[in-house]
């Protein structure tokens, strides 16, 4: 399965983040020791601590156990121009063996996946946990190509500038490699990136679309 993030670039964060607007993230670290979250074939649930999102995400592949992946994220504060989290919810399921297309719901932005493994089709389900914060923010959307060409490829991932986040991702799903191919998708303050980084199996090329919106953040 092809998975595709949804980014998003907010304009009040360059208040917050002032002086640091030409800088990429100054550091991320994925989980405990630098370790996988999961194990292949297992489920796993992982949440960014209360007031961070997801801003960079690690996989392997390996076709032997299962067509699986290990999976890490790294997590990262917001800037106190977004305002505090109101609430937080886990979206509903995607699942196993087919394509989908996700964005966290009512303005979220991404902070957390658990997903079951299913031999029966040596897929996962997957679903995300989202968080919405106080501060209004209006955005457009559009895929990138921010992704591994082939499936089954090392996917190593992360949002380069301070003022993107992952909002949600859509997936194509092999039945022949047995994986996804996943883009991801984001809200900008004036716009938002559509990256992809590959989640359930690698991906390929998704093409372009763009749109724009407003709405409370």
């Amino acid at each position: 399965m092809e998975f595709v993030l949804l980014c998003v670039f907010l304009p009040l964060v360059t208040v917050a983040w002032e002086g640091h607007s030409d800088y990429y993230y100054p550091q991320y670290n994925y989980g405990d020791n630098d370790e996988w979250v999961n194990v292949y074939r297992q489920g796993f649930n992982f949440q960014c601590p209360p007031g961070q999102v997801i801003v960079a995400v690690r996989s392997t592949f390996s076709k032997e156990e299962g067509s699986d992946r290990l999976w890490n994220y790294a997590c990262m504060p917001t800037p106190q121009s977004l305002g505090e989290p109101t609430e937080c919810w886990w979206e509903e399921i995607n699942r196993a063996g087919t394509e989908w297309y996700q964005t966290c719901s009512n303005n979220g932005l991404v902070a957390g996946f658990q997903s079951q493994y299913f031999p029966s089709v040596l897929d996962r389900e997957w679903q995300f946990y989202c968080c919405r914060y106080s501060r209004r923010c209006s955005y457009s959307c559009w895929l990138t190509t921010e992704y591994p060409g082939h499936y089954g490829e090392d996917v190593d991932m992360m949002l380069y500038t301070y003022d993107h986040y992952i909002r949600g991702a859509t997936t194509t799903f092999s039945a022949v490699d047995r994986e996804h191919r996943t883009a991801s998708r984001g809200i900008t303050g004036q716009r938002c990136a559509l990256g992809t980084f590959g989640s359930l199996g690698s991906f390929l090329p998704k093409g372009i679309a763009s749109g724009s919106s407003s709405s409370a953040g």
